[in-house]
């Protein structure tokens, strides 16, 4: 019974106590946003999505613009059936995808509380890359779309910003096995309905790891599709405490633009905005 859902490998029963996520085994839920228009266009779509972020995180940044789930833990508690439920009794058809946010810590009860739902939708897992190979083959089964923001190249800069000094050797293989599960990214009517979207938010400071983190993308991925992000906004204990400057974003573009991965999304630096944080 103890947990190994994700590298961390806390070892802890979460019958009994919370794991390096501040989570114990119950599936919770900090805030369910039906309508959510703020991911990619081929996520949301026109209708948009049911976004649902769950409570903790396994990363735990210590930037986090939504620390108020990922560090302090509101959410209320459902079970695997619960949570099946919850999910059935929304008419999905009215949304473009269900977008998981923040799943990685409840991955077994996930895995077994959707085993064989059947949704009209794509499912999206919506996480930050720091995840087992294992897991991810089985998440294959039941989740449709890959959404991972793979963060640092750096091991410097992940042990500073998230204590977890190996973050980019685990999530670039996780990203190749997503790869691997989803060979191809397969549309319908604008919406991606199967694959792998990589994302990646550029850090005040940070504009050399994030090309590093495009050649790897590069030279690994097979038909790479990509978001840059622009959105980094800085909370009030934020250790990073300014938004990039605009000529850190253009260089990371660029230099996108010039190794030739031109297939994705960028962002427009109005998205570095308090207002699209949202109210938990």
């Amino acid at each position: 019974m103890k947990c190994k859902d994700c590298p961390r490998n806390c070892d802890v029963d979460r019958r009994f106590q919370k794991g390096y996520c501040g989570e114990k085994n119950k599936i919770r839920i900090a805030k369910i946003i039906p309508f959510f228009k703020w991911e990619e266009p081929c996520i949301s779509g026109e209708k948009g999505a049911l976004a649902i972020f769950f409570s903790g995180c396994n990363l735990r940044c210590n930037f986090c613009q939504n620390y108020e789930i990922s560090h302090k833990g509101k959410g209320k508690s459902y079970s695997q059936k619960e949570f099946r439920i919850l999910l059935e009794g929304y008419d999905l058809t009215k949304f473009s995808c269900i977008d998981l946010i923040t799943p990685t810590h409840f991955s077994s009860q996930i895995i077994k509380s959707l085993k064989n739902f059947k949704s009209p939708i794509p499912i999206v897992w919506n996480s930050s890359a720091y995840e087992k190979e294992d897991v991810i083959e089985k998440l294959g089964n039941i989740v449709d779309v890959f959404l991972p923001d793979l963060k640092y190249f750096s091991n410097e800069l992940s042990k500073n910003f998230s204590s977890a000094e190996n973050y980019f050797e685990v999530a670039s293989l996780a990203i190749k096995k997503m790869r691997e599960v989803k060979k191809e990214n397969i549309f319908k009517n604008k919406i991606l309905y199967q694959g792998v979207l990589i994302r990646h938010l550029v850090l005040p400071s940070c504009v050399n790891d994030s090309m590093r983190i495009l050649d790897f993308i590069k030279e690994n991925i097979k038909n790479p599709l990509i978001s840059l992000m622009s959105q980094f906004t800085p909370i009030s204990n934020s250790v990073l405490n300014r938004k990039i400057y605009p000529l850190e974003y253009k260089a990371v573009l660029a230099h996108a633009e010039k190794i030739g991965l031109n297939n994705g999304f960028i962002q427009e630096f109005s998205s570095a905005n308090e207002n699209f944080i949202p109210d938990f």
